[in-house]
């Protein structure tokens, strides 16, 4: 989307043209990434257990406690750290079966 405003809006016909282009190019460059660079999905789930996990379950929790800190009750605090724990848990599961799938396609 970042690219497709830098298109000047002015001509209709022909900013749709340059968009097809735009995400046609973006999505050929990514294929190539993909079959250019080995145990991309490896890689992507990886990436995807460390991050989703963070960014999904872990932060928002900090983050509640650390903003509202000292006006949250009890229960509001159990959640959250239960809910922090199941994403740290997961997290470290998916980031290990991640790590030993690659180490063991790297070995065989």
């Amino acid at each position: 989307m970042s690219l497709e405003e830098l298109i000047p809006s002015n001509q209709s016909k022909s900013h749709h043209v340059y968009a097809i282009l735009i995400r046609t190019g973006l999505v050929i460059s990514t294929l190539l990434v993909a079959l250019s660079i080995p145990f991309f999905g490896l890689v992507m789930s990886l990436i995807g257990s460390l991050l989703t996990m963070l960014v999904t379950l872990i932060l928002p929790c900090v983050c509640y406690l650390s903003i509202l800190r000292g006006r949250i009750t009890r229960i509001q605090g159990v959640l959250c750290t239960i809910v922090i724990t199941v994403g740290v848990i997961s997290s470290s599961f998916g980031t290990y079966s991640a790590l030993s799938k690659i180490i063991e396609n790297l070995t065989s």
